[in-house]
């Protein structure tokens, strides 16, 4: 039998306009300490966001989310936010801001296998709608 390992993940969003609240569901960041694993999946649809806002710069939110997953993976290129340690990170990425790109509240569940686990989650919240 597997060792069920604890993890957290939040949903990465597009607010394409912050005042009316609507968002797009993009992707998913899990983080699983035990395992010393961080993991992130998006994907952008650049039809379905431009409906929402013809003000939002997707090439801007690409560049920014593609920040975001330097940040994730410690990748040299991500700043001061990738030479922290992973549990920091994860902290960072998932804390509440007012931008275009935005997560949801950090949720918790147990997994044997994280990066199965973070397949699964974005098929759930993101899957199809991408």
């Amino acid at each position: 039998m597997h060792k069920k390992l604890f993890y957290e993940y939040a949903v990465i969003r597009v607010v394409p306009k912050v005042e009316r609240g609507e968002f797009v569901n993009v992707g998913i960041i899990l983080f699983c300490k035990t395992a010393r694993y961080i993991g992130m999946k998006y994907e952008i649809d650049r039809e379905e966001l431009s409906g929402y806002s013809s003000e939002l710069d997707i090439d801007l939110l690409l560049q920014t989310i593609a920040s975001f997953k330097t940040m994730a993976y410690g990748e040299s290129g991500g700043g001061e936010i990738s030479r922290l340690d992973m549990v920091e990170r994860f902290r960072w990425l998932t804390a509440v801001r007012s931008t275009c790109l935005q997560t949801s509240t950090p949720q918790h569940g147990f997994t044997t296998d994280p990066v199965r686990t973070l397949e699964m989650l974005f098929d759930e919240y993101v899957g199809d709608d991408v």
